[in-house]
């Protein structure tokens, strides 16, 4: 072939990839999926948020469940923790809500007492046991 005609051949191929990737029909989110990892995405999002993350005292989380989000239903779940400042003291607790968008964690945010109030903790021993260091067991 000659150097032109290899030339339009390329470009048609890639046009022609280009064409069927844009034509594929991406199929609509599920926006109420139950999240089944969340305790690991909450874990995941607290490890980057909170200033010192190890030695977290007196972790309690939710279930999710479903509850109104504006004029929608989302699943949320409540976190409780009191973790450290940087002088290495426990700030006291401080509770967070999560919401979750097709099975992912979406937000995680500060929670009111009107949205975890009467949130049904249970423990989190996942988050109490967080440690970023490479010597941990």
């Amino acid at each position: 072939m000659s150097q032109p005609a290899e030339n339009w051949f390329l470009t048609a191929v890639v046009a022609g990839m280009l064409a069927a990737c844009a034509s594929s029909e991406d199929k609509p989110v599920e926006a109420n999926l139950l999240p089944t990892n969340y305790k690991q995405e909450i874990l995941d999002t607290l490890s980057r948020t909170i200033g010192y993350p190890t030695n977290v005292r007196e972790a309690y989380i939710s279930d999710p469940a479903l509850g109104p989000v504006g004029k929608d239903q989302r699943y949320m779940a409540c976190v409780r923790y009191n973790a450290r400042d940087a002088n290495n003291h426990y700030e006291g607790s401080t509770d967070r809500i999560a919401y979750f968008y097709g099975g992912h964690l979406n937000q995680l945010i500060k929670a009111s007492k009107e949205q975890c109030g009467n949130a049904a903790y249970k423990p989190f021993p996942e988050l109490e046991k967080l440690c970023l260091a490479t010597k941990c067991e």
